[in-house]
């Protein structure tokens, strides 16, 4: 049994776990009468895995670890699906959860148009939506939150690997501006001059700390979880300011990569990450490219 005080509860919609873009389509096209009336029909074929699908498995490993070292641990992930769609149509949801064996604890179907009203109220310390108003609300109401793109994912192997970017994603976006309004210069001289003070904390920032948090239950060499930070920024400039702010923290990051602004593709097809966030779109297409699951945090 989860505690839900304690566990880090992930929300995760319909079409970030599964591929539903024909369905969507015919949302769209035929609207939810016809929806309803197709998922119905359907009920007992399984949907086909969407972007976070892999990323779920990889988690359900990481309890399982868990629970192998400690019987009793309570602070275990917990996987919330939200769907805008009637019970009516969800019982093909359930289904193919049941289908592909995840552990999935709560389903919640809602017809509201915003369905992110509950989040806070099952303590959600993630929500993953392939919509992008969802998103938004989500941030709004200070929630981690990140866009899934659906894409053809590569099967992926344990344990769980997470990418994050540094600034507007980890981080603040306090050096983006500086480097929108001074050029590259000005944010230069604003990193050395900050140099000693931690950088503002990012949408994700919450996440990854509670991710830290359950990685410092196993030793480096045995952890099921493995954190990555894959940044546009100068290691020789701009990398002192966020290893001290990780540092500050205490959060526990595997391995970081401090790309100097080439592109993240080739470095992620390495990693082969479960999800990787970004707030740059040309980073999301370009992992996508290699196959890797991507969030766009707006």
């Amino acid at each position: 049994q989860k505690d839900p005080s304690t566990a880090l509860v992930i929300a995760v919609t319909t079409r970030a776990i599964f591929n539903l873009e024909e369905e969507h389509k015919l949302y769209l096209e035929k609207g939810k009468e016809e929806y309803t009336r197709h998922q119905q029909a359907n009920q007992d074929k399984p949907l086909p895995p969407g972007t976070a699908f892999a990323f779920i498995q990889a988690v359900q490993y990481v309890n399982k670890k868990i629970l192998e070292s400690n019987p009793t641990e309570r602070e275990l992930f917990d996987i919330l699906v939200l769907s805008n769609n009637s019970p009516e149509s969800g019982v093909r949801i359930i289904n193919s959860a049941k289908h592909y064996g995840l552990e999935i604890s709560k389903f919640c179907f809602v017809s509201d148009e915003d369905s992110t009203q509950y989040l806070k109220s099952h303590g959600v310390k993630l929500f993953l939506s392939a919509d992008r108003t969802d998103v938004c609300n989500a941030l709004r109401r200070g929630v981690s939150a990140a866009l899934v793109f659906q894409q053809e994912v590569q099967a992926t192997s344990t344990p769980l690997r997470v990418v994050f970017d540094g600034d507007a994603v980890l981080f603040s976006d306090e050096t983006d501006q500086i480097f929108q309004e001074q050029g590259l210069e000005g944010a230069l001289q604003y990193e050395r001059a900050m140099e000693a003070i931690p950088i503002g904390e990012g949408p994700l920032k919450a996440f990854a700390m509670h991710l830290g948090k359950m990685r410092k239950k196993f030793g480096q060499e045995k952890s099921p979880i493995r954190t990555y930070l894959v940044t546009a920024r100068s290691g020789r400039d701009m990398g002192i300011r966020a290893i001290k702010t990780l540092r500050e923290w205490g959060l526990p990051i595997d391995e970081a990569f401090f790309m100097d602004g080439a592109p993240k593709g080739p470095i992620l097809a390495q990693i082969q990450p479960h999800i990787f966030f970004d707030d740059r779109l040309h980073n999301i297409q370009g992992a996508q490219n290699v196959g890797v699951p991507s969030a766009w945090v707006p």
